[in-house]
């Protein structure tokens, strides 16, 4: 399962050199809802080698708000502190592991 991206924890991750992967969702979101399985899916396969977490932009409005993200799902790569890509809306799991791979 992945962990959540929270406002308190943001500098901290932000500050790793390895590949994060930031879901931004709400607990409201149709889309979103459809997502997380996926997400949780390759946080398990990733485990120790990516850091794939989720974002609720309604309880952590900062994170949101830092990396402009206006619609939801959005799915943030950062690495070494800067936004690689992103995707907005949903995306299949073999797309997004292929996104990952592409970047880790």
């Amino acid at each position: 399962m992945a962990k959540e991206f929270t406002d308190s924890e943001m500098d901290n991750l932000l500050a790793q050199e390895s590949l994060i992967v930031i879901d931004f969702w709400a607990e409201w979101c149709g889309p979103c809802k459809k997502l997380s399985p996926v997400i949780d899916e390759l946080a398990e396969e990733y485990d120790g080698v990516v850091d794939i977490r989720k974002c609720d932009v309604e309880e952590n409005v900062e994170v949101a708000s830092k990396f402009g993200v206006m619609a939801i799902p959005t799915i943030v790569l950062v690495k070494n502190g800067k936004e690689i890509t992103r995707r907005t809306g949903t995306i299949k799991k073999d797309q997004l592991k292929s996104l990952i791979e592409e970047n880790k």
